[in-house]
């Protein structure tokens, strides 16, 4: 009788949605799956995104949401319509967590947090005998090839398994397990790495000692407006610029401009929901003795801190109505540089898609691939991230899948009337 033939074994470094996912995949189609990470627990900062609402994907028609990915949607368009928005739904609702489409066409679970989506997965991967190895951080391959760890107790590991996922992330909140240090040991193979750069992240500014105390304050029911794009939201002043939901949309391209030229003249409008012409009328009426503060208060509906930032932009405040408009309408902040990247959200640059192939293989690593923020794209935050993280989890473990020459055993995707109905 002849012996049984040893599982396939596959080692998916990183314990977030990518390398997570990939498991999935991978233990459904009956490989035997190892997952490494250097923290104790996996999903750091998945519980982290989800602490003010886990915001899982977009529920705005595919040819919109396609375009959020900029330079990248040519490389990532297909692998999320493999995965889609409706997909990755299905599959949130198939680990028992019902998601929802907020105001803003936000996806969400029901349950709002990450954490019992993450505990129902956990179960998930422990059901497919997935394995986790915790607390061991990755140091690149030895001479044979072998994928060398340090270990809970700081004992050299070793692993040859048949196939490889790297899914280690960016380099944001390092704090949380993804810290880059993967960027060295992918040099030292030949592979061309793009720098890291912050995304979704806020920008500095040397305010006055005035502005200063406006700290951690919110400017509500604004839009902001650089090169030609307009984006409504909220904004939050720091003691050294300004962050928040509005500031992230533009982020890409503020820090694109900073870099190039030194700064960025970004405009404020203060109220987006009043034309000129109906901001003009409310200034015209008579100050009856009023502080210019409580005018504006009064007449153009402005909060302390929008007042303040109109006299951060012109400490003497024009008189004139027409003039005083055109400030409320585009108050002009010049921001002269980023936040770091360990205070970011997500993480540009990485691995090139030119690197790797159509089911992202290195190409000069047969065997290895790569997924999630590893990979050189960016997106802004609503649930783009997430999404195309997902995607490309999938798609490494099926390209796996592929190069080992198995079949591939589909999640259960099928929406329910619920998800249809929404």
């Amino acid at each position: 009788m002849s012996p049984s033939p040893s599982p396939v074994e596959v080692a998916v470094i990183g314990g977030g949605p990518a390398g997570l996912i990939a498991a999935e995949v991978l233990g459904r189609a009956g490989l035997s799956v190892t997952v490494y990470d250097q923290m104790p627990s996996v999903g750091r900062k998945l519980l982290m995104a989800g602490r003010g609402g886990l915001n899982l994907t977009h529920s705005e028609e595919f040819e919109r949401f396609a375009a959020r990915y900029a330079g990248a949607r040519p490389q990532l368009e297909p692998l999320i319509e493999a995965f889609s928005p409706e997909d990755l739904r299905a599959w949130c609702e198939g680990l028992g967590q019902e998601t929802f489409v907020g105001s803003s066409g936000r996806v969400f679970p029901k349950a709002f947090k990450a954490s019992p989506l993450l505990r129902a997965w956990l179960r998930r991967l422990e059901a497919l005998n997935v394995r986790f190895a915790l607390r061991h951080r990755w140091q690149g391959w030895d001479e044979d090839a072998r994928l060398v760890f340090t270990g809970a107790a700081g004992e050299p590991v070793e692993a040859k398994p048949d196939a490889t996922i790297l899914a280690l992330g960016g380099a944001s909140w390092p704090r949380l397990g993804s810290d880059g240090t993967w960027v060295g040991l992918l040099a030292q193979r030949g592979i061309a790495i793009r720098p890291l750069r912050p995304t979704n992240m806020g920008f500095t500014l040397p305010w006055s000692e005035f502005m200063r105390r406006h700290e951690g304050e919110p400017l509500k029911r604004i839009a902001l407006a650089f090169e030609g794009t307009t984006v409504r939201g909220e904004a939050i002043v720091t003691a050294d610029g300004i962050e928040g939901g509005a500031v992230y949309a533009l982020s890409a391209r503020l820090r694109d401009a900073i870099e190039r030229e030194g700064s960025a003249l970004l405009h404020i409008d203060l109220r987006p929901d009043l034309s000129h012409g109906a901001l003009l009328k409310k200034l015209e009426t008579p100050r009856k003795g009023q502080s210019a503060s409580t005018f504006l208060r009064k007449s153009a509906g402005l909060s302390p801190v929008g007042i303040a930032l109109l006299r951060e932009a012109s400490p003497a405040l024009p008189v004139e109505p027409e003039a005083l408009a055109r400030l409320i309408k585009a108050v002009p902040l010049r921001l002269t540089g980023t936040k770091s990247l360990e205070r970011a959200i997500s993480t540009a640059g990485g691995v090139p898609f030119t690197e790797i192939d159509e089911h992202l293989m290195l190409r000069r690593m047969p065997g290895v691939f790569v997924a999630g923020e590893m990979l050189d794209w960016e997106a802004p935050t609503g649930g783009y991230l997430l999404q195309a993280t997902f995607a490309t989890g999938i798609a490494a473990a099926r390209g796996v899948l592929a190069h080992l020459q198995i079949p591939d055993a589909a999640l259960t995707l099928e929406p329910s009337s619920a998800t249809r109905q929404t």
